[in-house]
């Protein structure tokens, strides 16, 4: 398995290694001990989201505050979507720098987004399935939603039809707006703050 991190800091893209044979192929989706050496912190999944998706379906910017935090280890295992993180932690070297990902079933590509910065996808064919390893779990009231049009943030989505949103992405607020309400991780908490399970209930 590669693991290579991107233009914003602490999120990485993993690549497995494909072994084929006649009867397909076989790959390890998912290694803790190569994700944790990585990235430098542990990563204990939690929780597990799956959501399946109609082409030009839009999900996201999507983030959670912190405390409690959550970092994602995302991968597609239906179809196939552009996967966009943006950093969204006050005083981080990369912040509202975004990066761009293809995950198709076929690749196995995962993107690891830590604590604090945000993350949506564009469903690029119809019934696209998304498997999200959590480090913590859902905790009502803590999630954060940003126009995914934020001109701020100017995302290349490059939807070639008009996306489909949910009503609460489509009213989402801007950046501008959710860093005003101090709704926004701070760097140093998000990036220093030991990742423990006793904090996720």
């Amino acid at each position: 398995m590669q693991i290579e991190e991107t233009a914003v800091a602490g999120v990485h893209v993993t690549t497995p290694r494909h072994l084929p044979d006649e009867r397909g192929t076989f790959h390890e989706g998912f290694r803790t001990d190569l994700l944790e050496a990585a990235v430098g912190r542990p990563f204990v999944p939690r929780q597990q989201n799956l959501s399946v998706s109609r082409r030009h379906t839009l999900r996201g910017i999507h983030s959670v505050t912190v405390p409690p935090g959550q970092a994602k280890y995302v991968s597609c295992v239906r179809g196939a979507v552009r996967d966009i993180v943006v950093d969204l932690r006050i005083g981080s070297p990369t912040f509202g720098r975004h990066h761009v990902t293809e995950l198709t079933a076929e690749s196995g590509r995962a993107v690891y987004i830590p604590e604090g910065v945000g993350h949506g996808f564009l469903a690029l064919t119809d019934d696209s399935c998304v498997s999200y390893l959590l480090s913590g779990l859902h905790v009502p009231g803590t999630q954060i939603d940003i126009d995914p049009f934020d001109p701020e943030l100017a995302l290349p989505w490059d939807c070639p039809a008009p996306p489909l949103l949910s009503p609460k992405d489509t009213a989402a607020p801007s950046l501008a707006q959710v860093r005003a309400a101090g709704a926004l991780a701070r760097w140093d908490d998000a990036a220093r703050r030991p990742v423990t399970t006793g904090d996720r209930a």
